[in-house]
């Protein structure tokens, strides 16, 4: 409920919302006044309303001509800047005085009534009008300081949510440029051992290198891409692999065709089968087989790296230098892209194969944000 509301009130211009709040107050006016001992509730509301309105429309007005004489710049949300106390009590004062004048006008014309305007009859009669223009000023002031508060507020949140995507995105940035040399050095580190041992297949293994160099290269640099594009680099990288280990690896892939456009971040699941398969599979003489999924579950995309290897230790000693990082990338990504609301686990698989499975959880988008 709470996010249906703020989704309603986003939709809402700002002026109508500020003007909807100063009907709010000018209702507050006119119960003050009834207490006062106005005759009718409904006149004194119809007076305060309108009175509220032309002093509103007045500073509000004021405060843009204002700032643009003077050349202030817009503020983080494209609204006009505070010009300062210095310059705005005379535009309040002047706008509050000619505001409840061009109200009490309107309001008597639509009445009937003959009220008692400000210096009509002289200065000897301000008993009749004082009060009033006193309680309008003071409105105006505290209405005046709520609502700049409020928009200064909101023009420092704008500001530092600006910031907080920026340090984001080059966090991501520098995560990224490491993920790539560490999926380098680890297939090089392969590629040396079969020089030696079996040159034919050192040589089609290299060829498979450069084809997935050359086609994760574009989806590296974008940031984020398509679900089908991360399988389909995870199906390059397996090829690749699949040289060296040969029939020990088998391989599943699963991606649901409603799936396939979902956006994720570049290489996400690249560290979690460069685990299975380095972890998992090739400590076995018999290999094993890698799944990786898709499903959804509510707003939520689940995402799963399952090996049927050698399975997590009973207690796991601590990461040896240089171990480790692809677990850590993937978890300070996703926790720089969706904070709390996304997550990566490890565990056991739950089947009598054994082996491990990995999960990341991250928001679903939804279709009319994809379109």
């Amino acid at each position: 409920m709470s996010t249906l509301a703020a989704r309603l009130a986003s939709a809402v211009p700002d002026p109508l919302r500020t003007g909807a709040q100063v009907q709010l107050i000018c209702l507050g006016v006119a119960l003050l006044l009834k207490l006062l001992g106005a005759d009718s509730f409904l006149v004194a509301w119809l007076y305060s309303a309108v009175i509220g309105s032309c002093i509103w429309g007045l500073i509000h007005g004021g405060t843009h001509l204002l700032a643009r004489l003077r050349r202030v710049a817009p503020d983080a949300e494209g609204g006009e800047r505070w010009p300062g106390w210095g310059w705005m009590l005379p535009v309040i004062v002047v706008g509050a005085f000619a505001g409840y004048v061009l109200g009490t006008l309107i309001a008597d014309a639509l009445t009937g009534h003959r009220s008692v305007l400000p210096l009509a009859r002289g200065l000897t009669d301000w008993r009749a009008w004082g009060g009033i223009v006193a309680i309008s000023l003071a409105v105006a002031v505290a209405a005046t300081w709520y609502f700049y508060s409020r928009s200064h507020l909101a023009s420092a949140a704008a500001a530092a949510a600006g910031l907080q995507r920026q340090a984001a995105e080059a966090q991501l940035r520098l995560l990224q440029s490491q993920l790539e040399p560490h999926m380098l050095f680890n297939t090089l580190a392969n590629l040396r051992v079969l020089i030696g041992a079996d040159p034919p297949r050192a040589q089609a293994m290299l060829d498979r290198l450069i084809a997935f160099l050359r086609s994760t290269l574009a989806a590296s640099r974008r940031g984020e891409h398509a679900l089908a594009d991360e399988f389909q680099r995870l199906a390059d990288y397996l090829a690749l692999i699949e040289v060296r280990m040969g029939p020990r690896l088998q391989v599943r892939l699963d991606l649901p065709e409603d799936l396939r456009a979902q956006p994720v971040p570049a290489l996400l699941l690249q560290p979690l089968v460069e685990n299975a398969v380095q972890h998992g599979l090739e400590p076995q003489v018999a290999g094993g087989r890698i799944e990786v999924g898709a499903r959804r579950d509510g707003g939520t995309l689940v995402l799963t790296v399952r090996d049927t290897g050698a399975g997590l230790p009973a207690l796991a000693p601590p990461p040896a230098p240089g171990h480790g990082f692809g677990l850590t990338q993937v978890r300070e990504r996703l926790a720089a892209l969706h904070g709390a609301n996304a997550a990566l686990t490890l565990a056991p698989a739950a089947d009598a194969e054994g082996g491990t499975q990995a999960e990341v959880r991250l928001p679903l988008q939804r279709r009319e944000d994809l379109a």
